[in-house]
Formats: structure tokens, sequence, C-alpha cells
């Protein structure tokens, strides 16, 4: 009976640790994509999220593999999705880090490279 009292229990709070996973904006693409080689220089860098984000609190860089910035400042936040242009970016890797707060007052940050050239 024990045993059965402890499975039932146990069901009863899997959704919560589900949903309390689920309150956290984790980044679910990006163009260019993570760990790719693209041929022609991106005028931009897109990241998609898994829920909306508060743009004041948000945040993203580009740096070329000196660790020289090559985006154009503050990023554009709409809902789930953050922008920024890049500015002089040649043959080379690139390191896009972002630290973004959700909606829901929970903060993620990651970093990812990618590639421009043959």
């Amino acid at each position: 009976m024990r045993t059965i009292s402890i499975l039932f229990h146990s069901a009863w709070l899997l959704p919560l640790s589900v949903a309390a996973a689920g309150a956290h904006a984790f980044l679910d693409h990006a163009e260019p994509r993570v760990g790719s080689t693209v041929r022609a220089a991106p005028r931009e860098v897109s990241l998609s999220f898994t829920q909306n984000l508060e743009p004041r609190f948000s945040t993203v860089t580009v740096t070329d593999a000196s660790g020289q910035r090559v985006d154009g400042g503050r990023p554009v936040v709409s809902g789930s999705t953050m922008r920024v242009p890049l500015r002089g970016i040649r043959s080379g890797t690139y390191r896009v880090s972002w630290r973004v707060l959700s909606v829901d007052t929970h903060t993620t940050e990651g970093a990812f490279t990618f590639r421009v050239g043959d």
C-alpha cells in the first residue's frame, strides 16, 4: 500500500516539475544555424527562443576570432525572436553570446559559433 501511495504522489508531482522546467526561454533555433558554415556573410543574427523575451533585459553580442565585436549594438526583440545587425563580417569564425530574460522573469544564457567562408 505504501508503494502505491508513493507512486500516486510522484505521478501527481511530475506535471509540476515539467511546468517548472518549461518556464525558461531556451534557444529554439538561430540564423545562421548553430555550428554552421555559410558561404556569404549574413547581414544579421536572428535567435528564436521558446518563450517571449523582455526586450530591455535581453542582449546578444557577436565577436570575431580576435574578440572584436561585429554586431550593430542593441538587438531588436519581437516576441520570442531577437535580431542584431552585423557589420564588417568577412571569412572566419564568429561567436554569438546571448543572455535573455523571459517574460516570466527567468534568465538563460548561452553561446555558439558559426563560420563564414568555404
